[in-house]
C-alpha cells in the first residue's frame, strides 16, 4: 500500500507538469489588474519568502534570462525558475538516497558535472527539463523500479531504493510549495473578484462559487445541491464540489472575468 503522503506528492508533481506551460507563457503575458485572492486564501497563494524561500537574482540561470531578456511578467518568471530550481535539487537529493541505475539505464538521474566540455553534459539530467525532473521525482516517491529485474537469464539488482520516511517528507514539502506558486500565476488573475463564478456549473447549469481556507487550495461548490449530477464528489452538505486541481478547468473557462484567453489555451 502506497504512502498516503506519497499519493498526494504524485498529484501535486502531475499538477506541475500540467500547467508548466501555462506558466512559461504567463511569463510573456503582462499580469491583469485584480483584487483577487480575497483575504482567506491569501495565506495559500502566498509566495513570501518565509514559506517559500527568497529567490535571489544572482541565482537566475543566464540561459533564461537570455530567453527573457524583457519578461512581462517578472512574478510568472521568478516562479518558473523557483519551481525548476527547486524541483532539481529535490531530484538530486532523492538520486543521491536510493539510485543505484547502470551509467546506461534511461531511468537513471544524471548529476551536474560542470567540468563537463560543453553545457548540455554539464547539465546533466536537468538538461531535460522540468517535465522529466518532476516524472523521475514522482516515480521515486511511489517507489516505482524498486524490485529486483530480469535482464535475460540473470536477476539484476533494482535500479532504486525505497524512498525513506525523511525523504517522502521532504519530496511533499518541495511539490506543495512549488504546486502554490503554479496555482498563484495560473489561477490568480482567472478567478473574479466575485466568489460566484460567471460560468454556470457544466451539469446543471447552476451557479457556482469559489471557495477557500486559509493555508488551503481554492475549490469551487455548485449551490444547485443534491439535485446536481456532475461528475465530481460530494461535500459534507451533499453538494458537488470541485476540488484543487480539478477546480482549474471551472475558472480558466471562458468569459471570466480578467481571463487572458490566449494564456488559457
Amino acid at each position: 500500500m502506497q504512502h498516503p503522503v506519497a499519493i498526494r506528492t504524485a498529484e501535486r508533481l502531475r499538477t506541475i507538469r500540467e500547467h508548466w506551460g501555462a506558466l512559461l507563457a504567463a511569463v510573456e503575458t503582462p499580469p491583469t489588474s485584480t483584487t483577487w485572492p480575497p483575504t482567506e486564501t491569501r495565506a495559500f497563494l502566498n509566495t513570501g519568502a518565509a514559506d517559500d524561500g527568497a529567490l535571489l537574482v544572482e541565482d537566475r540561470a543566464p540561459l533564461t534570462l537570455r530567453e527573457h531578456p524583457a519578461p512581462a511578467n517578472l512574478d510568472a518568471l521568478d516562479a518558473c525558475l523557483f519551481v525548476e530550481q527547486q524541483v532539481f535539487d529535490l531530484a538530486d537529493s532523492l538520486a543521491a538516497a536510493v539510485q543505484h541505475a547502470a551509467v546506461d539505464d534511461v531511468r537513471r538521474w544524471t548529476f551536474p558535472d560542470p567540468g563537463a566540455p560543453d553545457a548540455r553534459t554539464a547539465a546533466g539530467s536537468r538538461a531535460h527539463g522540468l517535465h522529466w525532473a518532476a516524472v523521475y521525482v514522482e516515480g521515486r516517491v511511489l517507489d516505482e523500479d524498486t524490485e529486483p529485474e530480469q535482464l535475460g537469464d540473470e536477476l539484476v539488482a533494482a535500479p532504486f531504493s525505497p524512498l525513506p520516511e525523511w525523504a517522502q517528507h521532504e519530496a511533499a514539502r518541495v511539490a506543495r510549495a512549488c504546486e502554490q506558486r503554479v496555482a498563484r500565476i495560473v489561477a490568480a488573475d482567472a478567478i473574479p473578484d466575485s466568489r460566484t463564478l460567471p460560468t454556470p456549473c457544466p451539469s446543471c447549469g447552476g451557479a457556482l462559487v469559489v471557495r477557500a481556507a486559509p493555508a488551503e487550495p481554492p475549490t469551487v461548490t455548485c449551490r444547485t445541491g443534491a439535485a446536481c449530477g456532475a461528475d465530481t464528489a460530494r461535500d459534507s452538505r451533499g453538494r458537488r464540489a470541485w476540488e484543487w486541481p480539478a477546480c482549474l478547468p471551472l475558472l480558466l473557462a471562458p468569459g471570466t472575468p480578467g481571463q487572458d484567453t490566449t494564456r488559457a489555451a
